[in-house]
Protein backbone atom coordinates (compact mmCIF):
# COMPACT_ATOMS: atom_id res chain seq x y z
CA UNK A 1 0.00 0.00 0.00
CA UNK A 2 1.35 3.42 -1.00
CA UNK A 3 2.09 5.65 1.98
CA UNK A 4 1.10 9.30 1.81
CA UNK A 5 4.11 11.58 1.98
CA UNK A 6 4.14 14.22 4.70
CA UNK A 7 6.25 17.09 3.40
CA UNK A 8 7.09 19.74 6.02
CA UNK A 9 5.31 22.57 4.18
CA UNK A 10 2.27 23.28 2.03
CA UNK A 11 1.13 26.58 0.50
CA UNK A 12 -2.10 27.79 2.09
CA UNK A 13 -3.75 31.08 3.03
CA UNK A 14 -1.25 32.88 0.80
CA UNK A 15 1.89 31.62 2.52
CA UNK A 16 3.99 28.57 3.39
CA UNK A 17 2.28 26.63 6.17
CA UNK A 18 3.37 23.64 8.21
CA UNK A 19 1.83 20.33 7.18
CA UNK A 20 0.02 19.80 10.48
CA UNK A 21 -1.29 23.37 10.49
CA UNK A 22 -2.88 23.11 7.02
CA UNK A 23 -6.44 22.48 8.13
CA UNK A 24 -9.94 23.01 6.74
CA UNK A 25 -12.96 23.59 8.97
CA UNK A 26 -15.28 20.62 9.39
CA UNK A 27 -18.25 22.73 8.18
CA UNK A 28 -16.64 23.84 4.91
CA UNK A 29 -18.30 22.86 1.63
CA UNK A 30 -14.97 21.39 0.58
CA UNK A 31 -15.57 18.68 3.17
CA UNK A 32 -19.32 18.23 3.37
CA UNK A 33 -20.03 18.50 -0.38
CA UNK A 34 -16.67 17.88 -2.04
CA UNK A 35 -16.59 21.37 -3.54
CA UNK A 36 -13.04 21.69 -4.80
CA UNK A 37 -11.11 21.60 -8.07
CA UNK A 38 -7.48 20.76 -8.57
CA UNK A 39 -4.58 20.20 -10.95
CA UNK A 40 -1.55 17.93 -11.01
CA UNK A 41 1.68 19.47 -12.30
CA UNK A 42 4.94 17.58 -12.79
CA UNK A 43 8.32 19.07 -11.97
CA UNK A 44 11.29 17.58 -13.83
CA UNK A 45 15.01 17.92 -13.29
CA UNK A 46 17.00 18.49 -16.46
CA UNK A 47 19.25 15.64 -17.61
CA UNK A 48 22.28 17.44 -16.13
CA UNK A 49 20.37 18.09 -12.85
CA UNK A 50 21.02 21.82 -13.13
CA UNK A 51 17.44 23.01 -13.66
CA UNK A 52 14.10 22.02 -12.16
CA UNK A 53 11.16 22.94 -14.40
CA UNK A 54 7.38 22.67 -14.19
CA UNK A 55 5.68 21.24 -17.28
CA UNK A 56 2.79 23.13 -18.93
CA UNK A 57 2.29 25.37 -15.91
CA UNK A 58 0.16 27.99 -17.66
CA UNK A 59 -2.02 25.32 -19.33
CA UNK A 60 -2.67 23.75 -15.94
CA UNK A 61 -3.46 27.17 -14.43
CA UNK A 62 -5.94 27.91 -17.22
CA UNK A 63 -7.68 24.55 -16.76
CA UNK A 64 -7.83 25.19 -13.00
CA UNK A 65 -9.47 28.58 -13.67
CA UNK A 66 -12.01 26.94 -16.00
CA UNK A 67 -12.79 24.19 -13.50
CA UNK A 68 -13.31 26.79 -10.76
CA UNK A 69 -15.61 28.81 -13.00
CA UNK A 70 -17.74 25.76 -13.85
CA UNK A 71 -17.91 24.81 -10.15
CA UNK A 72 -18.89 28.41 -9.24
CA UNK A 73 -15.79 28.80 -7.09
CA UNK A 74 -14.43 32.38 -7.04
CA UNK A 75 -10.78 32.27 -8.06
CA UNK A 76 -9.22 35.50 -9.27
CA UNK A 77 -5.53 34.84 -8.56
CA UNK A 78 -3.44 36.12 -11.51
CA UNK A 79 -1.18 33.65 -13.28
CA UNK A 80 1.97 35.44 -12.08
CA UNK A 81 0.96 35.00 -8.44
CA UNK A 82 0.04 31.36 -9.07
CA UNK A 83 3.46 30.73 -10.61
CA UNK A 84 5.15 32.46 -7.68
CA UNK A 85 3.23 30.34 -5.16
CA UNK A 86 4.17 27.09 -6.93
CA UNK A 87 7.81 28.14 -7.22
CA UNK A 88 7.95 29.18 -3.54
CA UNK A 89 6.86 25.73 -2.39
CA UNK A 90 8.94 23.83 -4.95
CA UNK A 91 12.15 25.64 -4.00
CA UNK A 92 11.49 24.80 -0.35
CA UNK A 93 10.95 21.08 -0.94
CA UNK A 94 13.01 20.09 -3.99
CA UNK A 95 15.96 17.70 -3.77
CA UNK A 96 18.24 16.74 -6.71
CA UNK A 97 17.47 13.01 -6.39
CA UNK A 98 13.72 13.33 -7.04
CA UNK A 99 11.27 14.88 -9.45
CA UNK A 100 8.15 16.53 -8.03
CA UNK A 101 4.39 16.36 -8.39
CA UNK A 102 2.53 19.53 -7.40
CA UNK A 103 -1.19 19.55 -6.60
CA UNK A 104 -2.88 23.00 -6.48
CA UNK A 105 -6.42 22.83 -5.07
CA UNK A 106 -9.07 25.54 -5.03
CA UNK A 107 -11.65 24.71 -2.39
CA UNK A 108 -14.76 26.27 -0.86
CA UNK A 109 -13.75 27.53 2.56
CA UNK A 110 -17.05 29.27 3.32
CA UNK A 111 -20.51 29.31 1.78
CA UNK A 112 -23.74 27.37 1.61
CA UNK A 113 -25.15 25.77 -1.56
CA UNK A 114 -23.26 28.24 -3.73
CA UNK A 115 -24.24 31.35 -1.76
CA UNK A 116 -21.56 33.45 -0.09
CA UNK A 117 -18.82 31.18 -1.35
CA UNK A 118 -15.26 32.05 -0.33
CA UNK A 119 -12.48 29.96 -1.80
CA UNK A 120 -8.82 29.46 -1.04
CA UNK A 121 -5.84 28.00 -2.89
CA UNK A 122 -3.83 25.23 -1.28
CA UNK A 123 -0.77 23.67 -2.93
CA UNK A 124 0.85 20.44 -1.86
CA UNK A 125 4.04 18.99 -3.33
CA UNK A 126 5.37 15.43 -3.33
CA UNK A 127 8.58 13.74 -4.45
CA UNK A 128 8.59 11.41 -7.45
CA UNK A 129 11.12 8.87 -8.68
CA UNK A 130 13.09 9.76 -11.82
CA UNK A 131 12.10 6.78 -13.92
CA UNK A 132 10.03 5.86 -16.92
CA UNK A 133 6.58 4.46 -16.12
CA UNK A 134 6.43 0.68 -16.02
CA UNK A 135 4.02 -1.45 -18.01
CA UNK A 136 0.54 -1.74 -16.56
CA UNK A 137 -2.40 -4.14 -16.51
CA UNK A 138 -5.86 -2.69 -17.00
CA UNK A 139 -9.44 -3.91 -16.85
CA UNK A 140 -12.79 -2.43 -17.84
CA UNK A 141 -14.86 -1.18 -14.93
CA UNK A 142 -18.54 -1.70 -14.27
CA UNK A 143 -18.60 1.95 -13.15
CA UNK A 144 -19.26 4.58 -15.83
CA UNK A 145 -18.48 8.19 -16.53
CA UNK A 146 -21.78 10.14 -16.41
CA UNK A 147 -23.13 12.56 -18.99
CA UNK A 148 -21.97 16.18 -19.17
CA UNK A 149 -25.37 17.08 -17.68
CA UNK A 150 -24.70 14.79 -14.70
CA UNK A 151 -21.13 15.27 -13.53
CA UNK A 152 -19.08 17.02 -16.25
CA UNK A 153 -15.68 15.40 -16.88
CA UNK A 154 -14.49 18.81 -18.07
CA UNK A 155 -14.39 19.89 -14.40
CA UNK A 156 -11.28 18.48 -12.74
CA UNK A 157 -13.01 18.26 -9.39
CA UNK A 158 -12.60 16.07 -6.34
CA UNK A 159 -16.19 14.90 -6.85
CA UNK A 160 -15.36 13.58 -10.32
CA UNK A 161 -12.78 11.22 -8.87
CA UNK A 162 -15.27 9.33 -6.69
CA UNK A 163 -16.11 7.07 -9.64
CA UNK A 164 -12.41 6.55 -10.33
CA UNK A 165 -11.87 5.57 -6.70
CA UNK A 166 -14.62 2.98 -6.86
CA UNK A 167 -13.21 1.63 -10.12
CA UNK A 168 -9.70 1.38 -8.66
CA UNK A 169 -11.03 -0.60 -5.71
CA UNK A 170 -12.89 -2.87 -8.13
CA UNK A 171 -9.80 -3.36 -10.29
CA UNK A 172 -7.44 -3.97 -7.39
CA UNK A 173 -9.52 -7.00 -6.39
CA UNK A 174 -9.03 -8.37 -9.91
CA UNK A 175 -5.28 -7.79 -10.03
CA UNK A 176 -5.36 -4.74 -12.35
CA UNK A 177 -3.26 -1.58 -11.94
CA UNK A 178 -5.93 0.69 -13.43
CA UNK A 179 -9.39 0.52 -14.94
CA UNK A 180 -11.03 1.90 -18.06
CA UNK A 181 -14.31 3.75 -17.54
CA UNK A 182 -16.96 3.54 -20.24
CA UNK A 183 -19.43 6.32 -21.02
CA UNK A 184 -23.25 5.91 -21.04
CA UNK A 185 -23.09 4.69 -24.66
CA UNK A 186 -20.69 1.88 -23.81
CA UNK A 187 -17.67 3.48 -25.46
CA UNK A 188 -14.28 4.30 -23.96
CA UNK A 189 -14.22 7.45 -21.82
CA UNK A 190 -10.91 7.38 -19.91
CA UNK A 191 -8.97 5.66 -17.14
CA UNK A 192 -9.52 6.43 -13.47
CA UNK A 193 -7.03 9.30 -13.63
CA UNK A 194 -5.57 9.20 -17.13
CA UNK A 195 -6.60 9.35 -20.77
CA UNK A 196 -6.80 6.22 -22.91
CA UNK A 197 -4.92 5.97 -26.20
CA UNK A 198 -4.77 3.11 -28.67
CA UNK A 199 -2.85 2.40 -31.87
CA UNK A 200 -4.59 0.88 -34.87
CA UNK A 201 -2.90 0.50 -38.25
CA UNK A 202 -0.14 2.90 -37.24
CA UNK A 203 -2.49 5.67 -36.07
CA UNK A 204 -2.68 6.93 -32.47
CA UNK A 205 -6.32 7.38 -31.43
CA UNK A 206 -7.84 8.97 -28.33
CA UNK A 207 -11.48 9.77 -27.45
CA UNK A 208 -12.53 13.43 -27.70
CA UNK A 209 -13.82 15.28 -24.63
CA UNK A 210 -17.48 14.83 -25.60
CA UNK A 211 -17.04 11.10 -24.94
CA UNK A 212 -16.80 11.79 -21.20
CA UNK A 213 -13.10 12.42 -20.60
CA UNK A 214 -11.11 15.29 -19.14
CA UNK A 215 -9.62 17.73 -21.62
CA UNK A 216 -6.16 16.22 -21.25
CA UNK A 217 -3.12 18.49 -21.43
CA UNK A 218 -0.89 15.44 -21.85
CA UNK A 219 -2.89 14.13 -24.81
CA UNK A 220 -2.59 17.54 -26.47
CA UNK A 221 1.19 17.32 -26.03
CA UNK A 222 1.25 13.78 -27.41
CA UNK A 223 -0.76 14.88 -30.43
CA UNK A 224 1.81 17.56 -31.25
CA UNK A 225 4.69 15.15 -30.70
CA UNK A 226 3.01 12.76 -33.13
CA UNK A 227 2.87 15.51 -35.74
CA UNK A 228 6.61 16.12 -35.42
CA UNK A 229 7.37 12.39 -35.43
CA UNK A 230 5.11 11.96 -38.50
CA UNK A 231 2.82 9.55 -36.66
CA UNK A 232 -0.89 9.87 -37.58
CA UNK A 233 -3.02 11.09 -34.66
CA UNK A 234 -6.80 11.15 -34.44
CA UNK A 235 -9.45 12.02 -31.89
CA UNK A 236 -12.58 9.94 -32.37
CA UNK A 237 -14.98 7.74 -30.37
CA UNK A 238 -13.40 4.41 -29.40
CA UNK A 239 -15.52 1.28 -28.97
CA UNK A 240 -14.91 -1.06 -26.05
CA UNK A 241 -14.14 -3.93 -28.44
CA UNK A 242 -11.27 -1.92 -29.94
CA UNK A 243 -9.30 -2.66 -26.78
CA UNK A 244 -9.28 -6.30 -27.90
CA UNK A 245 -8.02 -5.57 -31.42
CA UNK A 246 -5.75 -2.56 -30.85
CA UNK A 247 -2.09 -2.97 -31.79
CA UNK A 248 -0.98 -0.95 -28.74
CA UNK A 249 -2.71 0.61 -25.73
CA UNK A 250 -1.48 3.26 -23.29
CA UNK A 251 -2.72 5.54 -20.53
CA UNK A 252 -1.56 9.16 -20.56
CA UNK A 253 -1.61 11.90 -17.95
CA UNK A 254 0.61 14.25 -15.97
CA UNK A 255 1.41 11.69 -13.29
CA UNK A 256 1.13 8.64 -15.55
CA UNK A 257 3.11 10.30 -18.37
CA UNK A 258 2.70 7.52 -20.96
CA UNK A 259 2.10 4.14 -19.35
CA UNK A 260 2.13 1.33 -21.89
CA UNK A 261 -0.41 -1.45 -21.29
CA UNK A 262 0.89 -5.03 -21.07
CA UNK A 263 -2.52 -6.64 -20.46
CA UNK A 264 -6.11 -5.51 -21.01
CA UNK A 265 -8.64 -7.72 -19.25
CA UNK A 266 -7.54 -11.25 -20.21
CA UNK A 267 -5.67 -10.19 -23.34
CA UNK A 268 -1.88 -10.12 -23.25
CA UNK A 269 -0.49 -7.30 -25.38
CA UNK A 270 2.63 -7.71 -27.56
CA UNK A 271 5.96 -7.40 -25.76
CA UNK A 272 6.88 -4.34 -27.82
CA UNK A 273 4.85 -1.20 -28.41
CA UNK A 274 7.06 0.54 -31.00
CA UNK A 275 4.87 3.60 -31.59
CA UNK A 276 4.15 4.40 -27.97
CA UNK A 277 7.74 3.63 -26.99
CA UNK A 278 8.93 6.14 -29.56
CA UNK A 279 6.53 8.80 -28.31
CA UNK A 280 7.37 8.05 -24.68
CA UNK A 281 11.11 8.36 -25.30
CA UNK A 282 10.66 11.67 -27.13
CA UNK A 283 8.46 13.00 -24.33
CA UNK A 284 11.02 11.95 -21.72
CA UNK A 285 13.93 13.52 -23.61
CA UNK A 286 12.08 16.82 -23.99
CA UNK A 287 10.95 17.15 -20.35
CA UNK A 288 14.56 16.45 -19.36
CA UNK A 289 15.77 19.26 -21.68
CA UNK A 290 17.84 16.86 -23.77
CA UNK A 291 15.82 18.08 -26.74
CA UNK A 292 13.40 20.92 -27.34
CA UNK A 293 9.88 20.80 -28.68
CA UNK A 294 7.31 23.58 -28.98
CA UNK A 295 4.66 21.50 -27.21
CA UNK A 296 6.86 20.89 -24.16
CA UNK A 297 6.65 24.22 -22.30
CA UNK A 298 8.90 24.20 -19.24
CA UNK A 299 8.91 26.89 -16.53
CA UNK A 300 12.21 26.89 -14.64
CA UNK A 301 11.95 27.47 -10.90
Amino acid sequence: MAQLQRPPFVYMNGKLTGWDDATVHIASEALIRGISVFEGIKGYWSHDEQTLSLLALRAHYERLVNSARLMHLPFALPYEEFEHACALLVRKLCVPEKDLWIRPTVYAREGHWGEGTVSDLAITCYHQEKRLPGRIKIGVSTWQRPLDTGLPARIKSAANYQIGRLARIEGRAQGFDDMVLLNPWGRIAEGTGSAVLIVRDGCVISPPSYEGCLESITVCIIGRLCETLEIPFERRPVDRTELQVADEIALAGTLMELGIVSQVEQREMPARAPIFERIRDEYWACVRREREHASIVLTAV
